[in-house]
């Protein structure tokens, strides 16, 4: 076996004579590092994490104790397991020595076979946990992917039934990544919100093609049942713990709410419409407004940008409409990569 394959111990002790002691029990099946104070063992194994710590606890300055403490503390090493290698024999230390951590005591004088069979069971677990933590985390991201796959699908799924392409609902789920981060969402905030946004008229699978479909104006009666697709949609989605889950509910049935609380469905008003309903009802007008649909030309980017912002602190957030318009070219470059032809445009 070459060093290179061997897993790592570091050996922690103040006096050099053990040090040397564990070191030759240890050098034919582990690489051994060595540190004779606390707060070197701490730099080491945060540095380059060892696959096992013998940690002698008394030591000048900072003791063992407080060392495992500080080792548990640290998210790079909390994981390590510690093993305690001391005089101290009393069930007490012993006891306090597992509170703070540690998963193993060896009492000195130590014994070879001992101190070799301890630090092979003990790696032997922690490469055990390592390999279930990799495959829980490899399901994971296997589920989450799935996840988001469905959220696609169903965002599909409505574009079927609607005159809108999906590169509608890719052109707004942009701008609503991109004016989330301009108001403050960190990245994964945001990424969160271009994927829930897609699902934003999932209700309209709920709507009569003779009201979705229909060329001209709707009738009062009909404009009830159109304002029930944010309802549908939550009702799709369902209540569900995760989060991807959870922000396309909430995206479904708020963006259609106005700042000054003439929305629908639930006539909310200001804050008390959720940010992500805020954000997606304004990226998904404004590409509403700069796109050919079966009822209306396209209108200009000009005219569009005008529009929302005479709905400040109307229909839209002003805090959003103030951003959006800061971020204008970003969020062309968005219209123009994602851009179908659809015809002249339109003051």
């Amino acid at each position: 076996m070459n060093d290179n394959s061997k897993p790592t111990v570091l050996v922690v002790d103040d006096v050099p004579e053990n040090i040397d002691i564990l070191t030759g029990i240890l050098k034919t099946d582990y690489r051994v590092r060595a540190a004779t104070n606390g707060p070197t063992a701490l730099a080491l194994a945060a540095k380059s994490p060892p696959d096992l710590i013998l940690l002698d606890i008394m030591m000048p300055g900072m003791d063992g104790y407080e060392v495992c403490r500080q080792l548990k503390s640290n998210l790079a090493t909390r994981k390590i397991p510690v093993i305690f290698v001391t005089a101290m024999g009393e069930v007490e230390d012993e006891s306090r020595g597992f509170d703070v951590g540690c998963v193993d005591y060896i009492t000195k004088p130590v014994s070879p076979p001992i101190v070799l069979h301890r630090i092979k069971t003990h790696i032997a677990l922690y490469d055990q946990n390592r390999g279930l933590e990799s495959q829980v985390l490899e399901r994971t991201i296997e589920l989450d992917q799935t996840r988001l796959q469905v959220i696609h699908r169903l965002g599909r799924a409505a574009e079927y039934r609607d005159y809108d392409t999906s590169l509608h609902v890719i052109r707004m789920s942009h701008y609503a990544y991109s004016l989330a981060q301009a108001v403050g969402m960190n990245q994964d905030e945001a990424e969160l919100l271009l994927n829930a946004a897609p699902m934003h008229d999932v209700g309209k699978i709920g709507v009569p093609d003779g009201i979705l479909c229909k060329p001209g104006p709707l009738t009062p009666e009909e404009w009830v049942t159109m304002r029930r697709h944010c309802e549908f949609g939550a009702a799709i989605i369902g209540d569900y713990a995760h989060p991807l889950f959870q922000l396309s509910h909430t995206v479904a049935l708020t963006h259609h709410e106005k700042w000054n609380g003439e929305g629908y469905p639930r006539g909310l008003k200001g804050e008390d419409i959720p940010l992500a309903g805020r954000i997606v009802a304004l990226a998904d007008v404004f590409d509403a407004l700069t796109s050919v649909r079966p009822y209306k030309p396209a209108w200009s980017v000009e005219a569009a940008v005008e529009w929302i912002t005479s709905q400040s602190g109307k229909q839209f957030d002003p805090r959003l409409v103030e951003a959006f318009v800061k971020i204008l070219p970003e969020i062309l470059e968005f219209k123009e990569k994602y851009a179908e032809d659809s015809g002249p445009l339109v003051a």
